[in-house]
């Protein structure tokens, strides 16, 4: 008798995003990958499955080890993905896509400087870009983790963008302001020079920010 398949719920809430992000032009064919924390390590796509035809059970189990369960062989980014889990208790859920403009500018190694207020929705002044080093090896997470410090996103050199949040929700969402900052950067240094906004403005931003996207519960509103 087969094994029961567990976690199908989440295994299709990461198919879902993964249909998300290419609808929504953040990725394209299967360059990208999502997974997402459970209990002993991650769930994650398959490496080279096209998201149209991915069912529950070739999201693939990874344990917090690297060990992969199945017969399926997990994305060749798994490590990203895991060693941003074994850091972040915050991490819930991580999304790796190549999108354009974010992809561009690791092409430049140029990270995203504080242009525009919004690039604190990463946590920190900026949004930086990791060395480069070859696709799916510990050494592109260890330069990614280097990236991270500080930060729940960043660029990947001559590669892509990684982000991360407690739900596959946000962090979609996150990986979509990445690439939005990213296509403004570029279009504004099409004009001209960006005006870079100074540490005490970004020191203003980032407290403003501890509130950013918060709604009081049910039970503020009602005035308990």
């Amino acid at each position: 008798m087969a094994a029961r398949l567990t976690n199908v719920n989440l295994r299709k809430a990461i198919i879902e995003t993964c249909l998300e992000m290419n609808a929504s032009g953040l990725n394209q064919g299967t360059s990208g990958n999502v997974s997402a924390r459970v209990r002993g390590g991650m769930l994650i796509t398959p490496s080279g499955i096209p998201y149209g035809d991915l069912a529950p059970d070739q999201i693939v189990f990874v344990r917090d080890d690297g060990r992969a369960d199945g017969p399926w062989r997990p994305s060749s980014e798994w490590r990203m993905h895991r060693d941003i889990y074994t850091g972040r208790a915050k991490a819930g859920a991580v999304v790796h896509v190549h999108s354009t403009m974010a992809t561009a500018l690791s092409c430049l190694r140029r990270g995203i400087p504080p242009f525009h207020y919004m690039v604190a929705v990463a946590g920190g002044t900026d949004v930086r870009c990791a060395d480069y080093k070859l696709f799916g090896t510990q050494a592109l997470s260890d330069a990614m983790l280097k990236a991270l410090e500080d930060r729940s996103a960043c660029l990947l050199a001559n590669h892509g963008q990684i982000a991360f949040a407690p739900t596959l929700g946000k962090a979609l969402w996150l990986a979509g302001e990445i690439e939005t900052l990213a296509a403004q950067l570029v279009a504004a240094s099409q004009i001209g020079d960006p005006v870079i906004l100074d540490d005490d403005a970004m020191a203003e931003v980032l407290a403003a920010f501890k509130d950013y996207g918060k709604q009081p519960s049910a039970k503020q509103k009602a005035g308990a």
